[in-house]
């Protein structure tokens, strides 16, 4: 069956392919609109590079009556009149301007000289027909087998700004997507904060009862004559569930935190697991020379040892060795490490194995490094991660103290 991760991430895969598909519809329609306008403006501009042409022609032809083309020239020019958006640039061969219209000129131009153009407007309208010749947007106008004028033209405002349109909606329509995204994510993860706070003290709460009575039986069980060794390791059980209520009650408040040598609270919670584990499982301590003394809760801190510890026995399916070591980071940071010789990881879920439910075991709920994850980020401010892991060589697990307050120097 699938884990629940890998169906969150194909999901996760398939809203990011179903949103680049609908984003890709998007962009194309509104650039076939585009294109659409732009051709529009291409075919009024050949409509107005005609009218240009037949305007010459009429003044140059000497077969038709004044009056005709009197009426004729009127009806071009009210053709060319009526662009009013396209900035347009009108060339003889040579290259010369010859005629304007519809730019914003740097200089207003001269109401009593019309045909005037400033040396400040010259060198704007040439610098415009030096871009406009490494663009599309130009028709030859042929007046005569040897006489040829050129129509430059920009894209209008209304079609620059369609054409910044559709990315600007991508922009805002993916800041709404992540805004909404990061929401149902704060919301999610605050609703998962309440259930596992609450399931945690319910835990405690439950394990409360039998454990007090658990005690009481234990007393009756020593004064009844009961063997003193029996009684003894059923207590030693007994205390540990107590410890193990203990620190499901610290769940979502603040547990106490005090000075603690690294090297006691690692060798203390590792000696406890080496008398519960299989015999065919080595399990070695190299500890730091001197003492690594870290503001921690070691009841948490404890529970997390021990968690790193039973996965590395399953890890191993019988048998392996387990290394654990603590020392400093090159920055002065006490460090603890925890190595197996088992199946090993999978790079992609190096931080996969720390979410709520990830397990590859038939049996357990996945909670036990997201637990881990938990005490030493949220309590300790300390960071826990796959430092190495290699399958089917072992994976080594990594706790670092980087915001504790330590105190490395050793004892006199």
């Amino acid at each position: 069956m699938a884990n629940i991760y890998d169906i969150r991430r194909y999901g996760t895969a398939l809203f990011l392919i179903v949103s680049i598909i609908v984003v890709g519809i998007f962009l194309y329609v509104s650039n076939s609109l585009v294109a659409d306008l732009a051709a529009q403006e291409r075919e009024r501009m050949q409509i107005w590079a005609d009218a240009t042409k037949e305007i010459v022609n009429v003044g140059q032809s000497a077969s038709e009556s004044d009056e005709a083309a009197s009426v004729n020239v009127d009806f071009l020019l009210s053709i060319i009149e009526r662009n009013h958006t396209i900035p347009v640039l009108l060339t003889d061969e040579a290259g010369n301007i010859l005629l304007h219209r519809n730019f914003d000129l740097p200089e207003p131009a001269d109401s009593l000289r019309p045909y005037y153009i400033s040396p400040v407007n010259e060198k704007f309208l040439n610098d415009k027909l030096a871009d406009l010749r490494g663009t599309g947007n130009v028709i030859q106008i042929i007046i005569a087998p040897e006489n040829n004028q050129y129509l430059y033209y920009e894209d209008s405002k209304l079609l620059k700004r369609l054409s910044y349109y559709p990315y600007i909606q991508i922009l805002v329509m993916l800041a709404f997507i992540a805004v909404v995204y990061f929401a149902v994510l704060s919301t999610k993860k605050a609703e998962q904060n309440k259930v596992w706070v609450g399931l945690s003290k319910e835990t405690a709460h439950q394990l409360g009862t039998p454990i007090s009575s658990l005690m009481a039986w234990m007393e009756l069980l020593e004064s009844l004559g009961v063997d003193r060794d029996t009684v003894a390791e059923m207590n030693k059980d007994v205390k540990r569930l107590d410890t193990i209520a203990s620190r499901f009650s610290k769940i979502g408040s603040q547990p106490q935190m005090q000075p603690e040598n690294l090297n006691t609270v690692v060798e203390r919670a590792s000696s406890y697991m080496r008398s519960r584990i299989s015999s065919r499982i080595r399990l070695t301590i190299d500890l730091h020379p001197g003492p690594l003394t870290v503001m921690v809760s070691a009841p948490l801190f404890e529970w997390v040892m021990e968690n790193l510890i039973k996965n590395a026995v399953d890890a191993m399916e019988g048998s392996g060795a387990i290394d654990i070591t603590t020392g400093l980071t090159q920055s002065g940071c006490p460090y603890v490490q925890v190595k197996d010789t088992g199946k090993g990881i999978s790079r992609k879920n190096f931080k996969t194995i720390f979410n709520p439910g990830y397990t590859t075991k038939k049996r357990g709920w996945g909670l036990g490094l997201t637990l881990a994850k938990r005490i030493i980020e949220q309590y300790h401010s300390g960071r826990i991660y796959v430092l190495a892991s290699e399958p089917g060589r072992g994976t080594t697990f990594r706790i670092d103290f980087p915001n504790s307050i330590k105190i490395n120097e050793p004892t006199q």
